[in-house]
């Protein structure tokens, strides 16, 4: 559960470092995967989980924030050819 309240925060904070930096985008994955374990760290004050729980939660949330990036990004190609 929380790495489902963490993937949309992720997803926001890759958006911003892509508009940001010049990411080459077969790093895209690791550096949300990255971005996940960091906001998964510094989100201690908001759980008593565990750091391995924390770090894990994270790490699941960079991955899911780049799977929902590919699919919103799929799902405006394919409107556009209907």
């Amino acid at each position: 559960m929380f790495s489902s309240l963490l993937a949309p925060l992720v997803t926001a904070l890759m958006e911003l470092l892509k508009r940001t930096f010049p990411i080459p985008k077969k790093y895209i994955p690791l550096t949300s995967f990255f971005v996940g374990l960091i906001v998964g760290i510094l989100a201690y004050p908001f759980t008593d989980m565990d750091v391995v729980l924390r770090l894990w939660s994270g790490g699941i949330a960079g991955l899911a924030a780049t799977g929902l990036y590919e699919i919103g990004k799929r799902s405006k190609k394919s409107k556009r050819t209907c």
